[in-house]
């Protein structure tokens, strides 16, 4: 009888034990998934924080962009050739950063992107050019 109270006892203890270890186990999983989850969140601002900031110097780009036009119709030529030129940079350099003010990093490759759906051969063209450019500046 002394033996069978001594099997109960210890099967006891060791089911306590177990009851430890899986509530050990619990709490160790829940401290590691909070951990994840903070630093999954604090990523997650991070990028939202870069991505914030490149939108913030993408639109000071445009507005430069835009004062440049401006300089140029002031100081550029009027008249001839260099002053249709120089309108017509200033034009160009003016509707840019107005687009890059108001539609930023997406709004330029959405552009893109509609371009080259739209003219597929003369992208690639230009890809190969740049790529022949690109390799002849990176060779010397």
């Amino acid at each position: 009888m002394a033996t069978q109270q001594k099997e109960k006892h210890s099967m006891g203890a060791g089911s306590a034990i177990l009851e430890a270890a899986k509530e050990g186990a619990n709490k160790t999983g829940d401290a590691v998934k909070d951990a994840a989850s903070t630093v999954a969140h604090t990523a997650t601002d991070a990028g939202s924080y870069v991505a914030h900031k490149a939108e913030d110097a993408t639109a000071a780009v445009g507005g430069s962009m835009e004062s440049l036009a401006g300089t140029i119709r002031e100081k550029g030529p009027h008249d001839g050739m260099l002053g249709n030129a120089s309108s017509a940079v200033a034009n160009t350099l003016e509707s840019y950063g107005r687009e890059l003010q108001e539609h930023g990093l997406s709004g330029i490759a959405d552009d893109m992107t509609n371009t080259i759906r739209r003219h597929p051969v003369p992208a690639v063209l230009i890809g190969i050019g740049l790529g022949f450019l690109l390799a002849r500046v990176f060779s010397k």
